[in-house]
């Protein structure tokens, strides 16, 4: 660990002092006018800004001074002597100051004044949008030639999926913590949770779609761009940044080489997992599809206790009327078996069907034989141990099935190449296994944006389209419709 991260941070000390508040708005009018491209102020001013607050009544410009310095010392204010207007000695004595907000003051007012924007609550949002951003730059890099010449858009694209990556990963993970928040775990037990639950369980299944149908795509481009282009994309980057002119230096070309190598590794590592555990976006999904499911079973509990509490007075008497309305005795009867069923039913049992004839008579079949066992906590059924058989001779003989079936099917294959082709257009054999592998191919050719997959054994081939046209191969168990496709292999 550096040593620098051990140390405290100065810079902050205005923010819990004992005339916080007084530090608070001065630096606050520091940063509101950095902002405005105005980056040095007098004394005068400030006083003039400050003495307005009702806050400030008996403020004195003495004691302005003094927290000026006190800022001055914590290094969130930098002073710079003004000699432009001095017309005697007495003056220059006086030394007579205009100030400069720091960098770190800077940050810190921005850091709180997005705090205040955002409340109590996380905040965040589910943006389906922003994996197809994000497969899109990343395509970019990849397709990328780094040269000297294409440093600045190398620069830009990185700089652009960086952000894209960062606002989707802080944007997911404060939303779904929004959502296991005390206010929306409150929410969850009200009434007023049945008509959001809807527009919430579409939004969440949007993103999953969105992140089921992009994410497969983000791992294959992740896995096809070798290390030494990232190695080298790093170095033009460390290039770009130490061509801007700055005043000093911070950090290294190695050390800047080694955080642009971390970013990256950060992004794969979040998308392809790292050292055997699953990746960030497995528990993202995961965590989004336990999420719908909990809010399912708060909708449907809400509306079990809303159907329980129901009245059902109305029912009651309507039913009382119609009972009420039977002539005789013997049709309330059949009424009371109509509407609540039999009394005391007793339910019937047997080990097999004899006949599917709806129409024959319990009596008429065969009775069936149940043995019963003596309802005693000692009773234990008798056991015979038995040895263990290993069937040496059927797993060799079912091996061997196994493995003749695999070379036939694979003479089946080598059987319809053409010049490492497989022509559909062509086919003239309706084996299922056939049909099968092909249509495996096609997908995974298909999910590429090159085309290119790979077979179980490692073959690595590519679809493409012959023409425009579609194709129909007769199977014997119906017609297959599909564009004129064609599948070359390329080792």
């Amino acid at each position: 660990m550096e040593e620098q991260l051990l140390k405290p941070i100065v810079e902050a000390s205005y923010l819990n002092a004992t005339n916080t508040w007084r530090y608070r708005a001065i630096l606050r009018y520091f940063y509101l006018q950095h902002e405005k491209l105005r980056y040095y102020l007098f004394p005068e001013e400030i006083y003039e800004h400050l003495r307005n607050k009702h806050y400030f009544v008996g403020y004195t410009e003495e004691q302005l001074e003094q927290d000026l310095n006190q800022l001055v010392e914590w290094k969130n204010l930098i002073p710079r002597q003004d000699t432009g207007k001095v017309t005697t000695i007495q003056e220059f004595k006086k030394k007579k100051f205009r100030y400069q907000c720091t960098p770190y003051t800077v940050e810190f007012e921005r850091m709180i004044q997005a705090l205040m924007r955002k409340g109590d609550s996380f905040g965040g949002s589910l943006e389906k949008n922003l994996f197809d951003k994000l497969l899109e730059a990343i395509l970019q890099i990849k397709d990328l030639e780094i040269t000297a010449a294409n440093i600045e858009k190398a620069y830009n694209l990185w700089d652009e999926l960086l952000s894209y990556f960062k606002k989707l990963t802080e944007n997911a993970t404060d939303y779904l913590a929004h959502l296991e928040s005390e206010k929306i775990e409150d929410m969850l037990v009200t009434e007023a949770f049945i008509a959001y639950k809807d527009a919430l369980t579409e939004y969440l299944r949007n993103f999953m779609t969105a992140l089921q149908r992009t994410s497969l795509k983000i791992e294959g481009v992740l896995q096809d761009i070798p290390p030494e282009k990232v190695e080298k994309l790093s170095q033009i980057l460390v290039e770009h940044y130490l061509s801007i002119p700055r005043l000093e230096q911070v950090f290294t070309s190695e050390e800047l080489k080694a955080g642009y190598l971390n970013q990256w590794e950060g992004l794969r590592s979040w998308f392809l997992g790292q050292g055997g555990r699953d990746s960030d976006l497995i528990y993202l999904q995961n965590i989004t599809n336990e999420t719908v499911r909990r809010l399912t079973r708060f909708a449907q509990r809400l509306g079990e206790k809303h159907h329980n509490f129901k009245s059902r007075k109305k029912d009651y008497q309507h039913l009382a009327q119609i009972f009420s309305d039977c002539s005789s005795l013997a049709e309330a009867h059949l009424l009371s078996a109509s509407i609540f069923g039999l009394f005391h039913t007793r339910h019937l049992w047997g080990e097999e069907k004899v006949t599917e004839d709806i129409y024959q008579e319990v009596w008429d079949v065969p009775p069936s034989e149940v043995i019963l066992n003596p309802r005693i906590r000692a009773y234990r059924e008798k056991t015979r141990p038995q040895a263990v058989v290993s069937f040496p001779v059927e797993k060799a003989e079912a091996l061997k099935e196994y493995l003749r079936e695999k070379e036939a099917e694979q003479k089946l294959i080598d059987s319809l190449l053409e010049n490492k082709k497989v022509i559909l257009q062509r086919l003239s054999t309706s084996d299922p296994y056939l049909r099968k592998t092909i249509l495996n191919w096609i997908s995974k050719g298909l999910s590429n944006k090159k085309g290119e997959g790979k077979t179980q054994k490692g073959h690595k081939f590519k679809l493409s389209k012959l023409d425009e046209q579609m194709i129909t191969i007769n199977w014997d168990d119906g017609n297959l419709k599909l564009p004129n496709f064609v599948i070359e292999f390329l080792e």
